[in-house]
């Protein structure tokens, strides 16, 4: 089995290729870098003739970009919640006038945004949020709570928020879906989550007394469960490729490492990276397998679960193949850099991660099992 492309799609290819080793120098700041991209056409390709500034391109051109994009030097991406997961819920569930307003500055690369879904007291779970948006008299939302493992919060210009209008509400009932700009310093907090790599990814965003207009409502008031779970269906599919050959060059890397350091020549690593290697694989045909597809209630979950699990044992074998040199940092300790890693273990580290955040492993599995299965649901509140 194998992805197959047409001379029209490797033209495209070529086209993706020659413009991002001529703009891409990975040294770029990542919001002028946006609307880089935004300019020469290069964001929303997966929209369809919306006519909101965006490219449109086919499914397999969508491949070949994503493919080109990650082989290049280019900066990590800023836009992606906008572009993957903003835009095509309010093509699907938005107003026109919504549709109007934010499309075209997410296309041009312009705003960004970030998503206020998890709360400290409902991760995966999102039907047990307690943030409330409270309808005021002047045609706002009076918006208080807290969201935390908020990516890119810190750089964001907006939000979608999650939150309880009806606050006699329970569970999935009584939410709706709001676009919340996040320049209100007296409002809203953000507040970088230091991590064991010693980075910020994340954020805790407190919201108190934020204001929202009504028209911003996504879906209409009330609906914000069917376009939460609407939102949810878009975060798998082509990234999913592209992030499959970060993950290939991290494999190459260990595998370069394990030559170096006589780590290859024990059997059982040597077991462990073909593991790697034939697993890596068989995660691209399930994509491919599932690439377009809709109504798949577990695909998503298979998924998660798939790059998850691989992606935190390359972590382990990273370390493994270097045996104690594993243990010692690239630079001597000062007080200027005290706490600094290099590319193995920022990888190691960082994956410890991957089963939790996005939905954690178990989640995977209750909903495989629910929803795919038909297993009796989860009894709640039982420990």
């Amino acid at each position: 089995m194998d992805f197959g492309f047409a001379a029209e799609d490797e033209a495209f290819r070529v086209e993706a290729r020659a413009w991002l080793a001529d703009h891409a120098n990975g040294l770029q700041d990542r919001r002028s870098w946006e609307r880089v991209l935004g300019e020469a056409g290069w964001i929303g390709l997966s929209w369809g003739e919306t006519g909101y500034g965006n490219r449109s391109a086919t499914l397999t051109q969508q491949v070949a970009w994503a493919e080109e994009y990650a082989r290049s030097v280019a900066p990590p991406r800023s836009g992606h919640i906008g572009e993957n997961l903003l835009a095509p819920t309010l093509i699907a569930h938005g107003t026109d006038e919504q549709k109007g307003r934010f499309l075209p500055a997410v296309a041009a690369g312009e705003e960004l945004w970030c998503q206020g879904y998890s709360e400290p007291g409902a991760g995966s779970d999102l039907a047990g949020i307690r943030t409330v948006a409270t309808r005021e008299s002047q045609g706002t939302y009076r918006i208080t709570g807290q969201k935390i493992w908020t990516s890119l919060a810190h750089e964001a210009d907006w939000c979608f928020v999650l939150a309880r209008t009806d606050v006699n509400s329970r569970r999935h009932q009584g939410l709706s879906f709001l676009l919340v700009p996040m320049d209100q310093p007296d409002h809203i907090d953000v507040r970088p989550i230091r991590q064991m790599t010693g980075t910020s990814d994340f954020n805790e965003v407190f919201f108190d007394g934020a204001h929202a207009r009504v028209e911003h409502v996504v879906g209409g008031e009330g609906n914000g469960w069917r376009v939460a779970m609407s939102l949810l269906g878009f975060e798998r599919g082509v990234s999913t490729l592209a992030q499959q050959i970060g993950f290939a060059r991290e494999l190459e890397r260990i595998v370069a490492t394990a030559v170096e350091t006589g780590a290859v020549g024990d059997p059982v690593v040597r077991d462990r990276l073909v593991r790697q290697w034939a697993e890596l694989r068989v995660m691209r045909w399930n994509a491919l397998r599932t690439l377009g597809s809709s109504g798949d209630a577990g695909a998503p979950s298979v998924a998660k679960l798939l790059w998850a699990g691989w992606h935190q044992r390359l972590g382990e074998l990273a370390m493994q193949v270097r045996g104690a040199r594993a243990g010692v940092g690239p630079a001597d300790w000062s007080a200027s850099a005290p706490y600094e890693l290099d590319e193995a273990q920022h990888l190691f580290l960082f994956s410890r991660a991957d089963t939790i955040y996005g939905g954690s492993d178990q989640v995977q599995r209750t909903i495989i099992a629910e929803r795919v299965l038909g297993l009796p649901r989860e009894p709640k509140g039982v420990v």
